[in-house]
């Protein structure tokens, strides 16, 4: 679909961080009427008066058609919304809002994790705080900096069906930027949730410098338990082999574009979590999932030792050295059991 042929519509983005900023600006790019609802003051006037996300998305020119706000958007008049605010805060953040989001309102949730105090998926929050929205779920390997830039990128759309998926994907897609549909929806986000995770212990690997064979090792491994837990909660294998599992697996743990991997790589390198996350100022998704992942697997009684490693260590309760440690004494398996 060209800009020329597509239909303008109102879309809505929470959250002004790098990613939701990104996503913002393919939609404004696409010629839609585009608001992102940034909660600092600051951000949004730097992106009404500067047309530059300084804090997030820094040195990146935004399409100047891309409007800012810190007050309640106009949910009214919005045929879309994007959720983006980080995974822990989405809950608070629909609550805010839920009076003024019309029954019916798509909203697609671009955020990846689990909610630490519930153990929700982001689909399951919506249905708590918004329950006459529609979620939708878009994961998928995408750097915020490669979409900003209009760099090709494939991502997978979730929805209740694949003929609602289908409506929306439309105004998403644009000429480098992909969206494939999907019904699996706990697919999606077990994919994106649990990639972040695994991102910290990749980062940790090559933060310790322990090489690139144990680095594959490790996104092989991890696979295996991002599939046993969809196969606990009902996902699709394909969905979990496709773009927002493996794609996603893949890109995240091998680049430290990625916060999730850097983060990973500090700590291997030595620094606390403290240090870690008093010199950043965006959320690192991995750091509060593991904890709620590792809840989850044991709730579930689902072996996936590599994510408790990671919630272990970024809660201080052993060292990275000492955890890799465990995983290599675990007792010998046939490959493909837990």
């Amino acid at each position: 679909m060209t800009d020329a042929t597509r239909d303008k519509k109102h879309v809505i983005v929470l959250g002004g961080g790098a990613w939701g900023t990104a996503l913002a600006n393919l939609m404004a790019g696409h010629g839609h009427d585009t608001t992102i609802w940034c909660r600092e003051d600051s951000c949004a006037h730097d992106i009404n008066e500067h047309h530059e996300n300084k804090d997030f998305l820094p040195r990146i020119a935004l399409n100047k058609n891309l409007k800012a706000t810190s007050d309640t958007p106009d949910f009214v008049q919005a045929d879309l919304a994007l959720v983006v605010v980080p995974a822990q805060f989405t809950r608070a953040t629909l609550s805010d809002f839920a009076s003024a989001i019309p029954h019916g309102l798509p909203l697609v949730l671009c955020s990846k994790g689990i909610e630490q105090e519930s153990l929700s998926f982001m689909a399951e929050v919506v249905k708590a705080t918004v329950p006459h929205a529609v979620a939708y779920v878009l994961s998928g390997p995408s750097f915020a900096k490669d979409v900003a830039i209009g760099l090709p990128t494939a991502v997978t759309l979730a929805g209740p069906s694949v003929y609602l998926a289908d409506q929306i994907a439309p105004l998403i897609a644009g000429e480098t930027f992909r969206p494939y549909t999907s019904d699996d929806i706990i697919g999606a986000e077990i994919g994106g949730a649990v990639k972040n995770v695994l991102a910290i212990a990749c980062g940790i690997v090559l933060g310790m410098e322990l090489g690139q064979s144990a680095h594959a090792a490790l996104i092989a491994r991890g696979f295996a338990e991002m599939r046993r837990l969809g196969d606990a909660l009902g996902a699709k294998p394909e969905t979990l082999s496709g773009l927002c599992g493996l794609g996603d697996l893949v890109l995240t743990c091998s680049s430290t574009q990625s916060r999730n991997m850097s983060c990973g790589m500090a700590l291997g390198q030595g620094q606390s979590m403290k240090e870690i996350m008093a010199s950043r100022n965006a959320v690192t998704e991995g750091v509060a999932t593991a904890p709620a992942l590792a809840k989850m697997a044991q709730n579930h009684k689902i072996d996936m030792p590599i994510c408790q490693a990671v919630a272990d260590i970024v809660a201080g309760d052993i060292a990275p050295e000492d955890a890799v440690k465990r995983l290599l004494n675990r007792p010998l398996k046939v490959e493909g059991e837990a």
